[in-house]
């Protein structure tokens, strides 16, 4: 037990009075002697012991209020853990967790979150003593220790809590647990507390609520935790995507990408302008006129490619209350043509078809989207394939293990390949290949093609006609194009024939046959690169495809889409970055330029064929430039921040009791309920409350038990006996 105001308990000398105002009782009256008073000595005796008892309980009573009324007035509080007698709080040793995940930065228009997180971190310091020691660990990517079991100094932590800043990165709390336990544990102190000061994004804690709150419950036993959740508006407008929907990433062309502006707030905004930048330069701008909350809406915008070589393309919004999501960046990759080699493999005309499709939009024209070239399969590859931008197989029948090797190789470097299935194909054999292309690279063991090949399926009914493509269009950015067609054309593309096939794990069924589950497109990852893979015949054989508008159209956006997926792929703040080369460059360090004009020098190492330098964690939203050296040209590099984020609920307070049921930790939501969860875990239960109850308790049965005596006394008083006793006194 300890005493807040151990002075007080001087108040308790005051037993002193009742005592002495019951001996001077005791001896006021003077005896005089009197022959008659030995008729009542009997009598008296009696009545003499039941008055001292009376007495005695009287003083009791009075001396108790007095020492109950000095124990609440001390202020007496006691602790679980020990028995301390000890007057005052205790000391303790102190972990701070501040939140600098991307949400942190969220405005109501006078403070950041961040900011108001500062305000109560410096309750919390301004209850830690000097020397005390602490520790401060910023929670937000890779969760960095600032200060590690450091004696407190008032000046030097300010000034340490005032350097930091929020990160563009997400909060990982799997592991903060973890982290927060081996802070406490290094700490050697008889008080231990940790405390987390966040704004309790909602996405963060309440999917995981049944795992956090058996990891947060092991740290009950480490310390004593307190949550400190910090909140305010929650609106927010932020651009989730830009995609390249359509066009051809060549010079002198128009491609169209497609952003996407939602709504995470709970009020509507109206007349959202969206701008679309190219190398800095405002090139296009769209207007919205409301989007509702918790809704998206996209606009189209037009993107002129003046130049070859990698373009950055931006779409932004104005700012709001968290403006470093209203941007959305993505590079491209613009070439001065669009090289395709095709590989016919058929005895029929899938070569022309597919060449006749791709040249479609500009025939006649004399400066034309693609380069194409057709070469039959045993010539295969026959040339250098360094300026092909993307391979088209044919109905191919099989592929040696060099060339299967080969492809894979060119595929890993970042181009496309295009595979068509057809009556020439032999399955076993290209199985085989697809699964051994990249052993003799030793490269990550990934099949060239996305699915392992089945044996015809034949879906022609009774006059010969096939199954149609399935109308329920999924959002894929190779099914846009197709999304403007009506549905009586897409009706009308028939498939008789497909390949059954088992897709891979990481592969996407992009299009599938009506009435059925069996993909006629599929596409997944190989590397840099990527692979497309049509179950049916690029030939009128297996399906009429080639004889509507859906093939032209549908061929041209794969192509678009291959060329442009090195630069598409959405990287966001804590990936990593990586430059590689076929060949060992002349400078042992590559050079990262971040969007705040540092520059970092990564190590380039042989990894499985290749060199690479990679750069572990890229901490900010923006354009990066990588490149072998200073001088060499650079590669530039579009980081995001997590789209996740830009929803900034917080999780309501009757949730996060509930999240957080059983695990100990105390939940403070405004400094009043900070402080006093502090004062009591420092200074412990305080029970000044109960000995003022016991002590007015007392008072009034003193008070009652006084009066009783009173009343008794004068009745005896007023009694004959009484009477004739004080005439003959």
């Amino acid at each position: 037990m300890t005493f807040l105001n151990p002075l007080l308990l001087l108040a308790g000398l005051g037993v002193a009075l009742p005592i002495l105002a019951h001996l001077l009782n005791r001896y006021r009256v003077q005896h005089t002697p009197w022959a008659a008073m030995q008729f009542l000595n009997r009598s008296v005796r009696v009545r003499s012991r039941q008055l001292r008892l009376r007495d005695l309980l009287l003083l009791l009573l009075r001396c108790s209020v007095v020492l109950l009324l000095a124990f609440a007035l001390s202020r007496p509080a006691t602790h679980d853990s020990d028995g301390s007698w000890l007057p005052g709080e205790r000391r303790a040793g102190v972990v701070i967790a501040l939140d600098t995940s991307f949400s942190m930065q969220h405005s109501d228009g006078q403070s950041t979150r961040f900011e108001r997180a500062l305000e109560q971190i410096d309750v919390i310091s301004n209850r830690i003593h000097t020397g005390d020691p602490v520790s401060l660990v910023l929670l937000g990517g890779e969760h960095t220790v600032v200060m590690r079991n450091m004696a407190y100094e008032p000046e030097k932590f300010h000034d340490i809590l005032q350097k930091q800043r929020v990160s563009a990165e997400s909060l990982d709390l799997d592991s903060v647990p973890k982290r927060l336990h081996e802070l406490a544990e290094d700490m050697v102190a008889h008080q231990k507390e940790i405390y987390i000061v966040s704004d309790i994004q909602a996405h963060d804690w309440q999917p995981r609520s049944k795992r956090l709150r058996k990891t947060l419950k092991a740290l009950d036993g480490a310390a004593s935790v307190f949550l400190v959740p910090v909140s305010g508006s929650e609106d927010n407008l932020a651009v989730t995507d830009l995609s390249l929907v359509s066009g051809t990433l060549r010079k002198g062309t128009v491609a169209r990408y497609q952003a996407t502006i939602r709504n995470c707030g709970t009020n509507p905004v109206s007349d959202v302008e969206v701008q679309c930048r190219v190398d800095g330069v405002q090139i296009d701008s769209k207007r919205i006129s409301l989007v509702l909350p918790g809704a998206s809406e996209t606009v189209s915008l037009f993107v002129p490619f003046h130049n070859a070589g990698a373009t950055r393309i931006t779409a932004a919004v104005s700012g709001d209350s968290l403006p470093a999501d209203n941007v959305r960046r993505v590079v491209a990759v613009v070439r001065d043509r669009v090289s395709v080699l095709c590989v016919d493999g058929s005895s029929g005309d899938a070569g022309r078809l597919i060449i006749s499709a791709l040249l479609a939009r500009n025939e006649g024209a004399e400066d034309k989207d693609y380069i194409v070239r057709s070469v039959p399969w045993l010539a295969f590859p026959g040339e250098d394939l360094e300026y092909v931008d993307v391979v088209v197989m044919a109905n191919v029948p099989e592929i040696t293990p060099v060339q299967a090797q080969q492809l894979s190789r060119y595929v890993r470097k970042g181009n496309g390949l295009v595979w068509f299935a057809g009556d020439q194909i032999k399955i076993a054999e290209w199985n085989e290949r697809s699964e051994r292309a990249n052993e003799a690279d030793g490269a990550v063991k990934t099949p060239l093609l996305p699915a392992v090949i089945e044996p015809v399926v034949d879906n022609s009914d009774a006059i010969g006609a096939g199954k149609p493509l399935d109308p329920s269009m999924p959002d894929h950015l190779l099914c846009r194009p197709l999304q403007s067609l009506p549905a009586d054309l897409l009706s009308e593309t028939r498939f008789v024939k497909h390949l059954k096939v088992q897709p891979a794990a990481t592969s996407v069924a992009v299009l599938n046959v009506a009435g059925s589950e069996s993909p006629i497109l599929l596409e997944p990852s190989l590397g840099r690169g990527h692979v497309v893979m049509f179950t049916t015949s690029a030939e009128a054989t297996w399906n009429n495809m080639a004889l509507t508008p859906v093939f032209p159209m549908l061929m041209q956006q794969v192509v678009t889409y291959l060329v442009g997926r090195e630069f598409e792929q959405p990287r966001v703040v804590g990936d990593s970055l990586s430059l590689s080369y076929t060949e060992q460059p002349n400078a042992s360090d590559a050079v990262f330029d971040t969007p705040s004009k540092n520059t970092i020098d990564v190590p380039v190492r042989e990894y499985r064929n290749q060199y690479v330098a990679m750069l572990e964690n890229a901490q900010e939203a923006g354009f990066y430039v990588a490149r072998v050296s200073v001088q060499a040209p650079g590669m530039p590099i579009a980081v995001n921040v997590d789209t996740r984020e830009s929803d900034v609920a917080c999780l309501p307070e009757t949730d996060l009791r509930t999240v957080l049921d059983d695990t100990g930790i105390a939940i403070a939501t405004s400094e009043a309920e900070l402080l006093s969860e502090i004062e009591a875990v420092r200074t412990g239960q305080s029970s000044w409350r109960f000995f003022m109850l016991m002590g007015l308790t007392f008072l009034i049965a003193e008070s009652l038990f006084a009066d009783r005596l009173l009343s008794k006394q004068l009745s005896r008083q007023q009694s004959p006996v009484g009477t004739e006793a004080k005439q003959d006194v």
